[in-house]
């Protein structure tokens, strides 16, 4: 096995970290802007991607400072549209999701053959992710 490179992964950790907060507020607002006849189930979805999101940054922190790194109090940024059509949403989640996937491939690529914890931990991450985007392309089907 590699040694870790320490440094390359906290910060890394702490940029996943940020992204998944911005995911927090990113699905807040969501499911704040949500109209029409579907609604209630959309906004359901939204909030519990929010909660998704939180509970990832826990995680991601709990890792971080196990690895003696320290949490940032920053969040990713965020740019409003200010297009809120269900269709635009689910776009822009789509988009938020592809690139919360290749953060967490960076991941796995940094923590290979350095730690099974991490590797596995950033698998799993891949692994909910990748369902994500599958469910939120079948999301968006009707709109194509």
């Amino acid at each position: 096995m590699k040694d870790l490179n320490l440094s390359e992964t906290t910060d890394l950790l702490n940029n996943i970290m940020e992204f998944e907060l911005a995911g927090v507020v990113r699905y807040t607002h969501y499911a704040l802007m949500v109209t029409g006849p579907n609604r209630i189930p959309i906004v359901d979805f939204f909030k519990a991607q929010a909660s998704e999101s939180l509970l990832h940054a826990q995680q991601v922190g709990e890792i971080l400072t196990g690895l003696e790194g320290h949490p940032s109090l920053k969040i990713a940024p965020m740019e409003e549209t200010h297009r809120h059509k269900v269709q635009d949403i689910l776009t822009e989640s789509l988009n938020h999701e592809r690139r919360a996937l290749d953060l967490y491939k960076r991941l796995l690529e940094v923590v290979a053959d350095a730690s099974i914890y991490l590797e596995e931990f950033a698998r799993s991450m891949i692994g909910q992710e990748e369902m994500h985007n599958l469910e939120i392309k079948k999301m968006l089907r009707d709109f194509s």
